[in-house]
């Protein structure tokens, strides 16, 4: 991580889908930096201003004040060209091109899974928690739990992990070294000293408008291999990550609650409308992620491939690998009426083959 890696974050109107554009053409902000304004604005097709501001270096000055600000505070930072940069999040096409931290980067390596729900937690769900995570410590030891540092289910992963000598990783919505909530300061004092790490994208000048909470959010979905929502109401945050989780082609999954509560109301509709694999054990998680695991009592479950009938067979062939086709379009390409498709595609998707998306299309899973 160099001076070059901060400055190109701290570039007016770039943005962090630009920077990772860029960041895709020339390889690494030292080369972003060592182009002309031509090269920048003919090769890489940026605008003139931001060409010319790259070229001068406007915001080297703020990023080696930054790397001041981090030295007299004990913050680390890893850039996405970095070794020991997240390997998943940088396969999300709006990571965060600098992650700075507190703690051990060894926990950016090996399994990640992350863990959300409700602030309001129950006692129920923080059990739930402790339960999981137990026994994901048993069949996985490397993993490292990611969550929130928030009140409630975050908090519990995070304590759960600790407790049974897991890594965690806690992505925080605010600049290093303070913490929010600041009730969480022994917590996330407790993670960094135990080979855990805490984490922000936000540099020292960011001024906390309470708008980096859903940003944060995609960090914690990126991480992980798979997202698990331990109690959420029906407008949680959590949902914001498992939906981002989602997008991002990561495993989604979600511990059921009592019918009727409103903590579980959420998570209970992500298994209803099967936008969540349904978890009630550390087993089942595994499970999920196709984790090969060797461990006494583990009984992994090798599922045989689906028999198709003649029509679902039809419309696996014309459902392209990568495409999303609405029912018209697949009712064209394989001759069965309009009438009949809706309920092979209802089939399918029970099966586990297709999945439904907005507007009535659907995709292969």
């Amino acid at each position: 991580m160099t001076v070059d890696d901060i400055a190109l974050t701290l570039q007016k109107g770039l943005g962090v889908r630009g920077a990772a554009h860029l960041l895709s053409l020339a390889g690494s902000a030292s080369a972003v930096y060592a182009a002309s304004e031509g090269e920048l604005s003919g090769k890489f097709g940026l605008r003139s201003d931001i060409a010319r501001a790259l070229a001068a270096k406007t915001a080297h000055r703020e990023a080696e004040e930054e790397l001041r600000y981090m030295r007299r505070h004990g913050i680390s930072a890893v850039a996405s060209t970095d070794v020991d940069y997240p390997a998943l999040l940088r396969e999300c096409p709006d990571y965060p091109h600098v992650l700075y931290f507190v703690g051990d980067a060894a926990a950016f390596r090996g399994r990640m899974l992350s863990v959300v729900g409700t602030r309001a937690a129950t006692v129920y769900g923080q059990q739930m928690c402790d339960v999981l995570v137990g026994r994901v410590a048993e069949l996985a030891a490397g993993t490292a739990v990611v969550s929130g540092l928030a009140y409630g289910i975050d908090a519990a992963a995070h304590r759960a992990a600790l407790r049974y000598g897991l890594r965690t990783v806690a992505v925080i919505a605010n600049p290093l070294p303070g913490v929010t909530p600041v009730q969480h300061r022994a917590l996330a004092h407790d993670i960094a000293e135990r080979g855990g790490a805490v984490v922000t994208e936000l540099h020292s000048r960011t001024r906390q408008n309470g708008a980096y909470f859903i940003p944060r959010n995609r960090i914690i979905a990126g991480m992980g291999e798979g997202t698990v929502v331990v109690e959420s109401p029906a407008g949680g945050g959590a949902l914001s990550t498992a939906a981002l989780a989602d997008g991002y082609g990561r495993i989604v999954m979600a511990v059921p609650g009592r019918a009727g509560d409103r903590c579980s109301a959420g998570a209970n509709r992500l298994i209803m409308e099967r936008r969540a694999a349904m978890v009630c054990s550390g087993d089942d998680i595994v499970r999920e992620l196709g984790w090969d695991i060797a461990c006494p009592g583990f009984i992994p479950v090798r599922e045989s491939p689906p028999v198709l009938n003649g029509d679902e067979r039809r419309i696996m062939e014309c459902l392209h690998d990568g495409e999303a086709a609405d029912m018209d379009t697949l009712a064209l390409r394989s001759g069965i009426p309009i009438g009949q498709i809706s309920a092979v595609l209802l089939g399918l998707e029970l099966g586990g083959m297709v999945r439904a998306l907005p507007g009535k299309r659907y995709e292969k899973s």
